[in-house]
């Protein structure tokens, strides 16, 4: 049986990541309503309400998959989710993925939060392998994920359809051996500290 998983708080020097629950429906609710953020996720789904609250009140039974919300540290202002899961324990794998509210974008916090997430992923969890999808118009993103250590590993061609036209979707990963945690300043249960991971590259 797979061994079950909790979700930490992990604090940053801009951002804390904390459990998803139930006080997030409405910052979850207000991003999914957002048109450009369907576009980067592929959103086709026009979710109600009623489901996002049924989702945030629902993660904490959940043990195959870490759900955080990302926050100000300042005053708990929702900023978005970032999620590993897929848990393959015999493999030592799982994916990730993260959005953030249109009024966290292009300030560096999706980069502080994934460093936070992938610290926690390799050490302690002990994990080899975080993977992640992208599709390709999504340049912010990939420029993102590249500057943290992820590594381009293949494409799905037209995986997706929006507005009338076909677009790629990407595949990419990060190996603990790749990833370099020394950057990555974490404060895990309360307690201080620089997350250490064997790596080569992380800026």
């Amino acid at each position: 049986m797979p061994t079950a998983w909790t979700s930490p708080t992990l604090r940053g020097e801009r951002v804390l990541l904390r459990p998803l629950g139930p006080r997030d429906t409405d910052g979850l609710w207000v991003d999914v309503q957002d048109p450009e953020g369907q576009r980067l996720t592929g959103l086709h789904h026009a979710f109600t309400y009623e489901e996002i609250a049924a989702y945030c009140a629902s993660r904490a039974d959940k043990t195959d998959r870490i759900t955080l919300a990302v926050t100000d540290p300042r005053d708990g202002a929702y900023k978005g989710e970032v999620v590993l899961m897929d848990h393959d324990e015999p493999n030592r794998s799982a994916s990730l993925r993260i959005g953030l509210a249109p009024t966290a974008r292009d300030q560096g916090l999706g980069a502080e939060a994934l460093r936070l997430v992938l610290a926690h992923a390799f050490d302690p969890l002990g994990l080899h392998r975080v993977s992640l999808e992208v599709y390709a118009f999504n340049e912010r993103a990939i420029h993102v994920y590249e500057k943290v250590g992820f590594r381009h590993e293949g494409r799905m061609r037209d995986a997706l359809w929006w507005d009338g036209a076909p677009h790629d979707l990407l595949l990419m990963a990060i190996l603990a051996m790749e990833w370099d945690g020394s950057l990555a300043v974490v404060r895990h249960a309360g307690i201080a500290g620089t997350a250490a991971s064997p790596g080569t590259r992380a800026s």
